[in-house]
């Protein structure tokens, strides 16, 4: 499975906070993607966690992306890995797991993200968008910002940070194929219903 822009459309994070039912009943409510993005957990645990979510999301046919750890991804036989500008240098994760295996990449700049294009990243993540509490060091990148990197990549990308049911149509013209959420999205009481509220939302979003 190859990175399609319609799959960055409702991307979700999730970790251990959230269980594998409440994954499931965002994967009923539409979201387009999942990530795993643990970064407490002990390798065996991780695994078993990825393998479990990675299951979930091949009967509803949807990417199952693992954050940061390529062992974990490819032994738990995930779609794709997802690296940051602090992790993995982008090119080197290519090579490990060759070219089948969605590769996403967290970029800052027209810089970074052309040179994560040239060094094989299938889709870029790029934020924070807004401001955001669930990933306390990340800077907030400027709308200008956002539309130029856009502009400069041929690559499906996904905005994340702060974004919620509130804000999400306000990306609408900045060239991103769809938003990624966290709490937007599992702390939700009724999650499914949220995740088709959420999706509805961001379709307007990429037509605008």
């Amino acid at each position: 499975m190859k990175c399609d822009k319609r799959h960055m459309l409702l991307y979700a994070v999730t970790d251990r906070t959230w269980s594998g039912e409440q994954t499931e009943a965002a994967l009923k409510g539409g979201v387009t993607c999942v990530q795993l993005r643990e970064k407490e957990l002990d390798e065996a645990a991780f695994l078993q966690e990825a393998k479990d979510i990675c299951a979930l999301c091949r009967r509803y046919h949807i990417p199952f992306i693992v954050n940061d750890n390529v062992d974990i991804a490819v032994a738990c036989g995930a779609d794709g890995i997802h690296v940051g500008q602090e992790d993995m240098v982008a090119g080197e994760v290519r090579r490990r797991v060759g070219d089948a295996m969605i590769l996403g990449v967290s970029v800052h700049t027209v810089e970074e993200a052309r040179q994560a294009v040239h060094d094989g990243a299938d889709y870029l993540g790029l934020g924070a968008v807004f401001p955001t509490s669930t990933k306390a060091d990340a800077d907030q990148m400027t709308s200008e910002t956002l539309r130029d990197i856009c502009s400069a990549v041929d690559v499906p990308i996904v905005a994340i940070g702060g974004i919620n049911r509130d804000n999400l149509l306000s990306l609408a013209g900045s060239g991103v194929d769809g938003a990624a959420l966290v709490s937007a999205i599992f702390s939700a009481e009724d999650i499914e219903r949220n995740c088709q509220e959420l999706r509805a939302l961001a379709e307007r979003m990429v037509r605008a």
